[in-house]
This record gives structure tokens, C-alpha cells and sequence, in this order.
């Protein structure tokens, strides 16, 4: 698969795109009058901001913009049920709201600037206002999906020593199983029309909180957003944003991967927990003045996508692989899209003849967002000619680009082993051609990134380990037509389970470690086996596995 993308310098997210072909056909200045007032910073005439806060900054000014009647009619943020149920907000509803929000926070459950707030919350309007109050406030968020399992809340909550948790009364059991471990957790808020003992009730106190709360001066390296991603080894990793990072990267954004104006619309499909929801959810489309659509999508039904397609005036659509994937085994032909324009995949590679079959149905192309950028290095960080394979590396020295994570945060060994000379490594591999087109390879480590989720073998390995059945296991990506790749284990079992029927001791250990962790973890595909190969010091050598897994042996 060749994924082909030009850097032209130092930005978080890029538009993967066929040589010689914008985006959208052309390149022109972004209307936007927010964006317009940090022209001169752009241009280098003067230097970044000291202070800065994505929600005075930004949403509060379109809110003005609105009041002076400078911006469309359409709304800031557009939700839809999908039984009936909808909410649309003006800038000016959003700030309003917000505000009694982060009084909640701030009034109710005592938080102050810089404790830590966990959100777990599904496709629902609460979880953009508590974002949003939370930059209000200086409180960092950490946003998770909905699939987590109590375990993994558990992790989270002691990791990141969070003093607040807000979610929903289908998640608050798995809260309160361990929420006797968790001595920092001060205050619990449920989403909920009805009640629970040592819980909060976010809408009833929101509903009757002021809507007079001022928002605090943040520095623009302050910490804003938290996510957990998966690693190789090991549990996940708390990776840190700032307030630049996340919310001024947009403003200084000279490549426009949303080439947007107020009066255009964005729906991403993807999880809140990804940082993909942050970003084209959040903090891109707002910077614009644009509106926000989304759809609860309790399940990902192609039939409910491309119905929302054809009733809203959406104009880009932005989703992992497995989407496109799923909506073109469907007849296109059938529906016809109110409005829209452009398609944006991201979170792993997009197969080819997927996008083949995309535009031949419905005359679009599907573009490629890649999250990080910049150099092809060698394990020296000597950077490599043109076509040599190599890694795909950040210059992070002297200067850290604004767009980066802060940290590790609480680890600096990983902090460290993430750079290399003056380079922040990805991980990735790649080439880079004579015209400065780089061709995207894959993953230098073991990551699994299944449906767009990104999943480390550890965390599978460990859930299938605690089964009496298992002695040893690996596992590995496995390639899958639909969702790209999927987790597959190789397990030695335990000589007592030898005679065990094999299908189902298969499906007895993937609903284990469907309520070991989250469930979109567990491995498709199971082989039983009497060794795993390991090096001589006894390490098992995965990359044999994955290789063989993917015809590459």
C-alpha cells in the first residue's frame, strides 16, 4: 500500500494526498475572523502568545462575532439522537452553558486549576460542554471511551491520580467496583435522568448552577487534555496536550487540512476517547467557525450513516478505515448526500481498492490524515536519501514544535526513549522521494490498530495469561478486509486444557478477555500452538509471528 503525503513544515496533522492534487482542488485563504487576528504570528512578524485559552480565545470570540451578526445562521454544534432527539447551539449557547458547567466543577465538586477530571461519556452533547468548562476552569481532562472495563478504569484513575470522574449510569457499577482503590477520587458524576448512592447528578446541578463564571488566564504551555495510548509493553501511557498544542496548533496552521469557513459542516464519526474527536470534533472546526454535527451512533450501522448523510447538510465526513470499509459493501447508488464535498480518513491506512470503490460510487475521493510528521532518520538520527527506508522523525531540537504532546507524563524513561538525537522518533516507517513525497510504510513496533482503535499486545496478553487454560500467548496484528488489521493470539496451552474442544475453549477465552478489559480488544482470531519462537535470551519474537501473519516470510 502506498500512502503518499508532502511536508512542508512542522504541523500535527497533514492531509495525505496523490501527487500533484490538492485537497480540494485549490488552495485559498481561510475565512475566518478569528483566524485572520493571528496572521501576523503566522507570518513570523510577531511571537506566539504568552497566555492563551481555547475557550476565551476562540469560541468567546465567535460568540461576539455571532451577537455582532457577522456570522451565518448555522449552528456552532448540531446533535442528533438518531430517535428524534436534537440539539443545536449557538457559540453564544455553548459559552452560556459551559459556564454553569464549569461552576459545577469548580463550585460543587471543588476542583481547581490543574486537578485532573476523567470523561466517560458516549456521542452525547455533555461531553462538549464539559470539555469546554473544563478549559474554563484549567482543569485537564481525560477523555475515555465508553468500552472500558472496570479495570481499565481503575488503571486510569490511579495513573492519573484524577480527583473527579463524570459518566454515565451504564458505566457507574464499574466505577464503584473500584472506586475504594482510588483515595484521590474525591467526586463522582453520573449523566443520568435517574440517581445513584455517592453520585452526583450532572444535569440536575448544571441546569441550576449561574451562568456567571470567569474563565482563568492559562499560559499556552499549560496542561489542557490527557489521553491513555497503548504501547508495546507495558500498560498505556499518559500522553500530555497544552493549551498550544491542541488548541493554538490550529491558529497556526499554514497547510489547511479543513479548508473551512463558518458556514461549512463536519461530521466525525469516531469515538470520544480518540484524540481524532479533539481534533476534528473540537478544536479544528471551531477555530473556523464551523459547525460540529454529530450523531449518537450507539452502533456503527451503515444503513443510519449514509441516511444521516442524505438528510444533513454535512459537507466533510471524517472516520476511521473500517467505515469507508463498511459503506461501500452497501449500493451507493441508492442514496444521494444532501452536501457533501470531501471525505477524510484517518487512524491506519485506507486500502486502495476501498477508495476505488468510494469514488467510482459516489465520485468523491477519500483523503488520508496522518498525525505525525517530518524527517526520515536512520537508528543513528542521521537523516536518509532519497528513497531509503527509514523512520519518520520530528526535528524537536532546538525548538519543541507547539503542535507536540507535552510528555509522558509521570514517565519520563518513555519521555526519553521517544527522541532520538534532535528527533522525536514516531515509529513509523517510510521513504521519502526526490520531489520531498514521503510513502508511509507501517508501524516500526507492535501496535495493533483495529477499527482505529490502537491496541497493544500487552494489555491482551495479560487478560489471556489470568485464563487456568493459557501458559503462554503473543499477540499480534492479523490482516482483516473490514477493519484493516485484528488482534490475533497464538497460545501454548496448559497441558490439563490438551484434550479441551478448541472451538469453544476459543470462544471461552475471548469472552474472558472481553470482561478482562475493554471489549474491542479481545482476538478475533485464536491459533493454538505447542511453542512461540523466542530469541536466545528468551524473548518471544512477535515480529516473526506478525510476518508470518501477513505473508511476509
Amino acid at each position: 500500500m502506498k500512502l503518499l503525503f508532502k511536508l512542508q513544515s512542522l504541523k500535527l496533522l497533514w492531509t495525505l494526498k496523490p501527487p500533484n492534487r490538492t485537497f480540494h482542488g485549490h488552495l485559498r485563504l481561510l475565512s475566518s475572523d478569528v483566524y485572520s487576528q493571528y496572521e501576523s504570528i503566522r507570518q513570523g512578524k510577531q511571537e506566539i502568545p504568552k497566555y492563551f485559552n481555547f475557550a476565551s480565545d476562540v469560541l468567546d470570540k465567535w460568540s461576539e462575532i455571532e451577537k455582532a451578526g457577522k456570522r451565518p445562521s448555522n449552528p456552532a454544534f448540531w446533535w442528533v439522537s438518531g430517535e428524534g432527539e436534537e440539539v443545536k447551539w449557538s457559540f453564544e449557547e455553548l459559552g452560556f452553558l459551559s459556564r454553569k458547567v464549569a461552576n459545577v466543577l469548580t463550585k460543587e465538586c471543588g476542583l481547581q486549576k490543574g486537578d485532573k477530571l476523567i470523561v466517560i461519556l458516549p456521542r452525547i452533547p455533555e461531553w462538549w460542554l464539559v470539555k469546554v468548562a473544563c478549559m474554563r476552569a484549567g482543569i485537564v481532562i481525560i477523555p475515555g471511551t465508553s468500552q472500558l472495563s472496570a479495570k481499565d478504569i481503575l488503571y486510569r484513575l490511579q495513573a492519573s491520580k484524577a480527583k473527579c470522574i463524570i459518566t454515565t449510569d451504564k458505566l457507574a457499577p464499574a466505577v464503584d467496583s473500584v472506586a475504594s482503590q482510588c483515595q484521590l477520587l474525591k467526586t463522582k458524576l453520573m449523566v443520568s435522568k435517574g440517581s445513584r448512592e455517592g453520585w452526583l447528578n450532572f444535569t440536575e446541578l448544571y441546569q441550576n448552577q449561574s451562568a456567571d463564571h470567569s474563565c482563568i488566564k492559562t499560559r499556552i504551555q499549560d496542561p489542557m487534555v490527557i489521553f491513555f495510548t497503548s504501547g508495546t509493553t507495558g500498560s498505556p501511557k499518559m500522553t500530555q496536550h497544552s493549551q498550544g498544542s491542541l488548541g493554538f496548533r490550529p491558529l497556526l496552521s499554514e497547510r489547511y487540512w479543513l479548508d473551512f469557513t463558518p458556514s461549512h459542516m463536519i461530521w466525525n464519526t469516531a469515538d470520544t476517547g480518540w484524540i481524532l474527536t479533539s481534533v476534528a470534533s473540537f478544536f479544528d472546526p471551531w477555530v473556523f467557525g464551523s459547525c460540529v454535527f454529530i450523531h449518537n451512533l450507539p452502533r456503527t450501522d451503515s444503513a443510519v450513516i449514509l441516511n444521516t448523510l442524505c438528510r444533513f447538510p454535512i459537507d466533510v465526513l471524517v472516520g476511521a478505515p473500517t467505515l469507508f470499509r463498511m459503506l461501500v459493501q452497501n449500493d451507493l447508488s441508492k442514496y444521494k448526500f444532501m452536501n457533501l464535498k470531501y471525505c477524510v480518513s484517518g487512524g491506519e491506512p485506507l486500502n486502495p481498492e476501498v477508495m476505488e470503490q468510494w469514488k467510482s460510487q459516489t465520485g468523491l475521493d477519500i483523503h488520508e490524515v496522518y498525525g505525525q510528521t517530518e524527517m526520515i532518520v536512520d537508528k543513528n538520527a542521521n537523516i536518509l536519501p532519497p528513497g531509503q527506508q527509514g523512520e519518520i522523525a520530528v526535528r524537536s531540537k532546538p525548538i519543541r514544535p507547539l503542535g507536540f504532546f507535552s510528555e509522558y507524563l509521570d514517565n519520563p524513561k518513555k519521555t526519553a526513549e521517544s527522541e532520538r538525537g534532535d528527533f522525536y522518533v514516531t515509529g513509523d516507517r517510510g521513504t521519502m522521494d526526490e520531489e520531498g513525497y514521503f510513502q508511509f510504510i507501517g508501524r516500526d513496533d507492535d501496535i495493533i490498530i483495529s477499527s482505529g482503535y490502537r491496541i497493544g499486545p500487552f494489555e491482551v496478553e495479560s487478560a489471556l495469561i489470568e485464563h487456568p487454560a493459557v501458559v503462554e500467548t503473543a499477540v499480534v496484528s492479523s490482516p482483516d478486509p473490514l477493519r484493516g488489521e485484528v488482534v490475533k493470539a497464538f497460545v501454548v496451552l496448559s497441558p490439563t486444557f490438551s484434550s479441551t474442544d478448541l472451538e469453544s475453549l476459543t470462544r471461552d477465552l475471548q469472552d474472558h478477555v472481553k470482561k478482562t478489559t475493554a471489549p474491542y480488544k479481545y482476538p478475533r482470531k485464536v491459533e493454538f500452538v505447542k511453542e512461540l519462537p523466542k530469541t536466545i535470551t528468551g524473548k518471544i519474537k512477535r515480529n516473526e509471528l506478525r510476518d508470518k501473519e501477513w505473508g511476509r516470510m
